[in-house]
């Protein structure tokens, strides 16, 4: 065993979880240090939440090994109970106990902590959650976001190894989830919590993760920081499921002259092995709205962002690219856009 996975607080090696003849997660591996972030994150049905319920110990696993803080807690012949894994869980539906105040809730978890030592461990939570003036509320008379942070601060008051969040921010709106998950990561980045959370949303996955585990199909196919696995990602999948943009076959000479008129490539860029065909992913800020340009591509569709634009435009073989603009850059449908294409930036994927 090297030197970083001794150092990881959380491993998960080899795991697979399968159901008679349906293997629900295959050989997954993944890591996470002391105070780190990550996201298992996937299209719904990937398996994603099997395997952290497996990590919960909800589910057994039927191969490899799941270890925390250099402990076995799951094989294929052990799984320790979820009570003794100091793993705190908070879930999609936040699992208050509607008769109980937030005091309550929070110190229920904390039973056999001297009364003392309990209500100071649940007062320092809810100055952690920013809840002292709601301590004596039931859930009913919370808002959804209160009661989010009530379920978060129950689960990290037994100070647990990792924190286990499914899809946490499901439940509320969009604007709040934004909000929630940026407050949420400060306080457990500030407290050096190690956490994973499930989501099938992007954004919160960018918004709160440091490393993003991207599932497909019961495997890891991607295991990145969210920078990379936007800008880098590996297959076509990845590109495909991160972010918005275009996946577009496009022809290329022996020099990295492409067709469509999208410009030419350093052939020091491209794929081993690469024939006449490349795929680009091409994303919105890949293609820029220059009116000085000789390129005019048709607007297919465009839709109305706020501070933006996003048009879908049509190259000359049918295929369309996205370009994003500012607002008051309102050309009709059916009208051509002037553009320039940067490549700097494009993901490039050899041609069938």
């Amino acid at each position: 065993m090297n030197e970083q996975v001794m150092n990881d607080q959380l491993v998960i090696n080899e795991v697979t979880v399968a159901y008679g003849n349906v293997t629900a997660i295959s050989k997954a591996s993944f890591s996470l240090a002391e105070g780190e972030i990550g996201c298992l994150l996937g299209p719904s049905g990937c398996g994603k939440t099997t395997l952290l319920r497996a990590i919960a110990g909800f589910e057994p696993i039927t191969e490899g090994n799941v270890s925390l803080h250099g402990q076995s807690i799951s094989t294929a012949k052990y799984t320790q109970a979820p009570e003794d894994r100091a793993v705190g869980m908070v879930f999609q539906d936040f699992a208050l106990f509607p008769h109980l105040s937030v005091t309550k809730n929070i110190g229920f978890g904390l039973i056999k902590m001297p009364t003392k030592q309990r209500n100071k461990r649940i007062n320092e939570m809810l100055e952690l959650v920013s809840l002292g003036t709601c301590a004596e509320k039931f859930p009913h008379e919370l808002s959804g976001g209160q009661q989010q942070r009530v379920a978060l601060a129950r689960a990290l008051a037994p100070s647990p190894q990792i924190l286990l969040l499914d899809e946490p921010f499901s439940n509320l709106d969009a604007e709040l989830r934004t909000q929630l998950a940026a407050e949420v990561r400060t306080l457990l980045k500030a407290n050096k919590v190690t956490a994973l959370m499930v989501t099938h949303d992007q954004d919160e996955a960018f918004a709160m993760a440091d490393k993003i585990a991207l599932l497909n199909g019961g495997q890891i196919v991607q295991t990145d920081a969210p920078y990379q696995l936007y800008h880098n990602p590996s297959s076509l999948f990845a590109a495909d499921f991160i972010g918005k943009g275009s996946v577009i076959n496009v022809g290329i000479d022996a020099a990295g002259l492409l067709g469509n008129n999208l410009g030419s490539l350093s052939i020091q860029t491209l794929p081993k092995g690469f024939g006449n065909t490349v795929k680009l992913l091409v994303r919105p800020d890949d293609v820029t709205y220059d009116k000085t340009s000789d390129t005019r591509l048709p607007i297919v569709s465009k839709a109305f962002l706020g501070p933006n634009y996003l048009y879908e435009l049509a190259l000359a073989d049918g295929q369309c690219v996205p370009c994003l603009t500012q607002s008051h850059i309102d050309i009709p449908i059916g009208d051509t856009l002037p553009v320039r294409f940067d490549l700097r930036h494009v993901v490039i994927f050899n041609g069938e």
